[in-house]
């Protein structure tokens, strides 16, 4: 018999997480990490920020030091990217031709930043997702007085644009919703964050990118312009591109049992297939609470979710491993729905925003300005008559996480909104 290997493809955090979640939870047999990016696995959040501003360096990022990757025992396997999975056989297959026979598949790829066709082959275009873009941006935005276009006023956009004021770039932040973040924090959150960076300098921009200009030939052509489809000119040094994101699964589409259509879909356990789960960024799961799908890129989620998939990957081996030396016995390993509180935040200047719940989707919302100087403020979010929600800018860390309780569970409109009110008085 081959040895007994659970693999994890993704060595982020919610690989990461789901690795370490493994071990805790007895699992002995080889654990194959899976990452294709050559870094150890490191944070993400903190590129669009204490990077990009020079404030952290990179060994910073480093989820864990060498010796407690070393202490997991892992078949680490950074540089490499998986180019298939046969859920038939558990069979996983990376990009030198190699194929692992493995009793359990946690798939945890997460997510490709999207661009622009017409950014191809330019010189001074960017995405920012992985460590690497990160570190080019950087040195792009070295010494001051560099003019900057991003496009994309989502939460990536905002922070990068944040930052490079800060830095003391001219910046100009373009979208196609009116406000920043108005997708995810409603019209009046949005005034509130389009009002502060208008104060901080940053020039906003509603339209959609017609596409570049450039000096140069062949492949040294330099970005000098955006055009907007409004006719408008942009120039620029740089150019930030970031306009979301696309689930990292077009390594599983061979594969017929899968449903790849906005990430990986799963049940309520994170279960894609018989021993195979998914977590992070790339899952699509049935959230049993809110009674619908939610795919969700945030931070706390992909380490919540890789430990979720783990306890219950190996609380269905137990059914085929009993007594196997690869499966040590171990408490706490049923099988579980995975029904999280999401949560996010962004920092943008001195602002902080810190969110829970469910905003996405939302037909209703409610925001409440506390302090317009100080842009404090809080907001309700609400679905089908109830919140699923909660927003909050400016509010001491306690006083945010006492307001987790009202949308814990989504509470009728009125009931929430009254306790919010309470909450706050």
């Amino acid at each position: 018999m081959s040895p007994r290997r659970i693999a994890v493809v993704g060595a982020s955090a919610a690989g990461l997480a789901a690795a370490e979640a493994l071990r805790r939870f007895g699992w002995t047999g080889t654990l194959t990490l899976v990452g294709d990016e050559p870094h150890p696995p490191y944070d993400r959040p903190p590129l669009s920020k204490q990077l990009l501003q020079g404030a952290w360096q990179p060994d910073k990022l480093h989820l864990r030091a060498a010796e407690q990757l070393d202490a997991l025992g892992l078949d680490l396997r950074l540089g490499t990217r998986a180019t298939g999975l046969d859920t038939a056989t558990r069979t996983l297959t990376l990009d030198g031709g190699e194929r692992l026979a493995c009793d359990g598949v946690i798939v945890a790829t997460g997510v490709a930043a999207r661009t622009l066709p017409a950014a191809a082959g330019l010189d001074g275009v960017h995405t920012l997702r992985t460590l690497d873009d990160a570190l080019a941006l950087k040195e792009r935005l070295s010494g001051t007085g560099h003019r900057l276009v991003v496009v994309g006023n989502g939460v990536l956009g905002c922070e990068a644009a944040a930052v490079a004021r800060e830095l003391g770039h001219e910046v100009t932040l373009v979208g196609r919703e009116a406000l920043p973040m108005a997708r995810t924090v409603g019209t009046e959150i949005g005034e509130l964050l389009a009002a502060e960076h208008r104060e901080r300098g940053v020039r906003l921009r509603t339209a959609a990118v017609d596409g570049f200009e450039a000096d140069g030939d062949g492949p040294a052509r330099h970005v000098t312009a955006v055009r907007l489809a409004d006719g408008t000119r942009l120039p620029a040094d740089t150019v930030l591109v970031a306009i979301g994101s696309e689930p990292a699964v077009g390594w599983l589409h061979g594969d017929p049992a899968l449903d790849t259509t906005d990430g990986l879909r799963c049940d309520a356990y994170c279960a894609a297939a018989p021993g195979v789960y998914a977590a992070g960024d790339v899952a699509r799961w049935q959230h049993p609470v809110h009674g619908r799908d939610l795919r969700v890129e945030h931070r706390m989620n992909a380490t919540e979710q890789g430990m979720a998939a783990a306890r219950n990957l190996l609380a269905e081996l137990e059914e085929t491993l009993a007594g196997d030396e690869a499966l040590a016995p171990a408490a706490g390993r049923e099988r579980r729905p995975f029904t999280p509180v999401p949560y996010f935040w962004s920092d943008q200047y001195g602002l902080k925003l810190q969110a829970y719940g469910v905003l996405t989707g939302a037909d209703r919302s409610e925001a409440t300005v506390l302090d317009p100087e100080t842009r404090k403020a809080v907001a309700l979010y609400g679905r089908d008559g109830q919140a699923t929600g909660v927003l909050a800018i400016g509010l001491p860390p306690r006083q945010v996480r006492g307001l987790r309780a009202l949308i814990a569970t989504p509470a009728p409109w009125e009931e929430a909104r009254e306790g919010l009110r309470n909450a706050l008085a």
